[in-house]
């Protein structure tokens, strides 16, 4: 699935992003509303990752979301 994709359907993706990154709150993905780079900046501070291990990981969430 594009980023365009799952931006237009966040309110459904919410889901399977709160499986995939437990550690962000409600109001971070309030906050994030599908725009990839506040996903990609709360995964790197929540998790502790270095930039391109949290782009890596929201690249490959995004290549694999099956959020239909």
């Amino acid at each position: 699935m594009n980023w365009d994709e799952i931006e237009g359907k966040w309110k459904q993706v919410v889901g399977k992003v709160k499986e995939k990154w437990g550690k962000l709150t409600d109001d971070d993905l309030a906050w994030i509303k599908g725009k990839k780079d506040q996903l990609v900046g709360k995964v790197q501070e929540r998790y502790g990752y270095e930039k391109a291990k949290a782009e890596d990981e929201v690249n490959a969430f995004a290549r694999d979301c099956k959020c239909d």
